[in-house]
């Protein structure tokens, strides 16, 4: 061994050394922040596919049901959208006061201390239907219970402020908020400007060592009406009070936003969504040490408690969001598809509708799949950081492109604002989506891939260590049993590859007693490709791979995707393998293999090592990597899905509010006419039989009954109720009409200018 490691494995690691930069204290905390779940056993090349169906799925306790069907449904029924867009610009009182009394606020903390103690699942179907009836009625129940104070001192707080601040965080007395995002600072959080100066000063009349903050945050969600903010700042001690140095890098701070020199109350407007969000600002705002949250012992730890914070809630917050706009998207698209008819056809008939409708379903299934593992993960104790990005970017992704293909299908009905339009607060939400906790850009190029290649790897993270270790012989000596380990790994990676590139993924592992094995035994086959690319790209490129992010990126897509088609088959099993909904995995499968192909080829065409680059193509994919879509029939059958009423429509796209308790409801509306068009089909048949176009002579023909003409005009009239957009009198509009229409004047500002 000591041969070994003196003569073969020292020359590797002295080269290693060279190429691979050394892990930053912030890249290291980013790396320990989390657990590694599932994305490990997609690194390993073979993953164990019964250890995920043994996995129980996502459910609600009886507690967390009755909270669904109870004080959700009754909040979901008190929010108008746009009267909150276009008249208030914020939640009425009343609906604060209900959120504050049944504790919307406080899911997530524990019952002891006055919360509902609910698990993650519950957290998320519950963010998932509140911002299926109202976007800004989701992010507002959703940030309080995602990252922030509340989540931070459950995980980090003393028990002095655990005992203060959680009940008054779960009752609503207190507000919160958490100021991370500043002017310098935004993806790259660790360059904020924002500062604590440790120091002696005065608070309540007593002279006490302490902090004097200064701050700009922005972007700040509840902001404006926060009472208590997590400040994020950095730290220092010029003068070495503390005994720890002069940088003491990123804490966190607990402040009363009531505090002298602390300014908030402006509003950002966000995409005309009207949440509250807004800038907080600090000048010489003096505070003791105990308001570090944690207490002194967490002075520096600001960037891991951040981390390990996000490492959960970017996985439940935002999926669910996406997942309530891709599901809304879906089931409102069909209907409208089914009701609205151009050149004498419903415009579902069209196929180049149709194509736009299978994949609204295929995004819904998909997104609910993935979010449902995911929180089941994260309720049996996980916080894997790095399925918590896939699903951050994943899931806000194809929620755009729901929303994108709804508004194509529903033309000038979901352009034209107004009471009348359901698709609008969805698609003003999309870039907030996109762009918060973690822009997409940086999550796809940098995070997915980059931060999985080490933290879910089997070996990696041990070799960076061993490379980083101040004491050579002791990271000499750790780097050897890591290295070979690394290379038998892959070298069985390698022999998998080949023989499962070779027999096309026939003989490749399945989980047992499947329906689905050929749809799992594909992923085997692109899972050992990804494993064996993976650490090619790691050998040839190093600490190069972090500056190559359209490579990175790529790879981070086929991790991705293996998860995401993963949760599908999951989906699939955990509902009992429905043979209805066998075309609609049958149909993701495709788009993904699909997807997989695209991603390969691209990182495989961009290798700057070519001859790696082909030896990975002969051996795992010798015919070329396997591209293609859904079939057209798999397309029409799928779009069928969403163009009729019943329990696969409903199973596809569960538990939203669809305008149940409000007589004037859009969605309602929608359902109503959806229905009564279905309904009046077969009398549509038979007046199309029989050549009459006139329902009236048909009847006098004796060809349809008076009820069955009597449902021909009730479609008749919820149909064009549904079609129906708003107009708004021009004073009502423009301001500039309303002062000309004071004047006495009738003619619009434009045309008194040019006259």
């Amino acid at each position: 061994m000591s041969i070994r490691r003196n003569r073969i494995t020292k020359p590797i690691f002295d080269w290693a050394s060279k190429i691979m930069p050394p892990i930053s204290e912030t890249e290291r905390e980013a790396i320990d922040a989390g657990t590694v779940w599932w994305d490990g056993e997609l690194f390993t090349g073979s993953p164990d596919w019964d250890r995920l169906l043994a996995m129980p799925p996502a459910s609600l306790s009886a507690e967390e049901q009755a909270f669904m069907d109870g004080p959700v449904r009754e909040l979901c029924a008190m929010i108008d959208e746009w009267k909150i867009v276009w008249e208030d610009r914020d939640l009425p009182p009343e609906v604060w006061a209900f959120m504050r009394e049944n504790k919307f606020f406080g899911m997530i903390i524990p019952k002891e201390h006055g919360g509902l103690g609910f698990s993650n699942t519950a957290h998320s179907e519950i963010v998932r239907t509140v911002s299926s009836a109202s976007v800004v009625a989701g992010v507002t129940v959703m940030v309080p219970n995602s990252l922030g104070p509340g989540e931070l001192l459950m995980h980090f707080g003393t028990d002095e402020q655990r005992d203060y601040w959680l009940p008054r965080l779960a009752d609503g007395r207190e507000i919160p908020c958490f100021g991370l995002t500043s002017e310098d600072a935004g993806s790259d959080a660790a360059a904020m400007t924002d500062t604590g100066i440790v120091e002696y000063g005065t608070f309540d009349g007593e002279r006490v060592l302490g902090m004097r903050l200064n701050f700009h945050k922005r972007y700040i969600t509840l902001g404006p009406v926060a009472t208590v903010m997590g400040l994020a700042f950095k730290m220092h001690d010029p003068e070495n009070h503390l005994g720890k140095g002069e940088e003491l890098g990123i804490t966190v701070a607990l402040l009363p936003t009531d505090l002298p020199g602390i300014a908030h109350g402006e509003r950002h407007v966000p995409q005309f969504t009207h949440f509250q969000n807004g800038p907080l600002y600090g000048k010489d705002v003096f505070v003791p040490l105990d308001h570090i949250l944690g207490g002194e012992a967490m002075i520096g730890q600001g960037w891991k408690m951040l981390m390990t914070a996000l490492a959960a809630g970017r996985g439940i917050s935002l999926p669910s969001q996406s997942a309530a706009s891709a599901a809304f998207c879906a089931r409102a698209t069909g209907a409208y598809a089914r009701i609205r008819s151009q050149f004498g056809i419903p415009i579902g008939m069209f196929e180049g509708i149709r194509k736009h409708l299978a994949d609204l379903a295929a995004n819904a299934y998909l997104i609910d799949a993935a979010r449902r593992l995911t929180v089941a993960a994260l309720d049996e104790g996980h916080k894997p950081s790095v399925v918590s990005a896939i699903m951050k970017y994943h899931a806000t992704e194809r929620m755009r492109d729901s929303v994108e293909k709804a508004m194509d299908i529903h033309g000038g009905k979901g352009i034209i604002d107004g009471p009348r339009n359901y698709l609008g607060g969805h698609y003003r939400s999309v870039p907030i989506g996109i762009t918060v906790e973690g822009a997409n850009i940086l999550t796809r190029n940098l995070m997915i891939f980059g931060q999985g290649a080490i933290r879910s790897h089997p070996y990696m993270l041990d070799e960076l260590l061993a490379l980083s270790d101040d004491d050579r012989e002791r990271g000499l000596d750790a780097f050897d049993k890591t290295f070979w380990k690394h290379v038998g790994h892959a070298i069985g990676n390698g022999f998998r590859a080949w023989g499962r590139g070779w027999t096309g993924g026939g003989f490749a592992p399945a989980p047992d007693n499947t329906k689905m094995a050929h749809h799992w035994r594909q992923l085997s086959r692109y899972d050992a490709a990804f494993a064996l690319l993976a650490d090619v790209a790691l050998l040839t490129l190093g600490g190069e791979l972090k500056r190559r992010e359209m490579l990175s990126a790529r790879l981070g897509d086929i991790l991705a995707e293996l998860y995401l088609l993963g949760a599908v088959l999951k989906r699939w099993e955990d509902e009992g393998g429905l043979e209805e909904d066998r075309p609609i995995v049958d149909y993701i499968m495709h788009q993904g293999i699909g997807r997989l192909g695209e991603a390969f080829d691209g990182v495989l065409d961009n290798l700057p090592m070519r001859i790696a680059a082909w030896k990975i193509r002969a051996i795992a994919f010798p015919l070329g990597v396997p591209r293609g879509t859904p079939p057209d029939e798999a397309t029409n059958e799928v779009a069928e899905i969403l163009l009729k009423p019943g329990v696969q429509r409903d199973r596809l796209a569960p538990g939203l509010y669809l305008g149940e308790g409000r007589a004037d409801h859009p969605m309602a509306d929608l359902e109503d006419a959806f229905v009564k068009v279905v309904a009046a089909e077969t009398v549509r048949r038979k007046l199309r039989e029989a050549g009459i176009a006139d329902p009236e002579a048909a009847l006098a023909e004796g060809i349809i009954s008076r009820e069955e003409l009597d449902r021909l005009e009730d479609a008749r009239i919820a149909t064009e109720a549904v079609i129906r957009v708003d107009a708004f009198p021009m004073q009502e509009v423009s301001p500039i009409a309303a002062q000309h229409s004071k004047r006495g004047s009738r003619k619009p500002a434009h045309r008194q200018a040019a006259e």
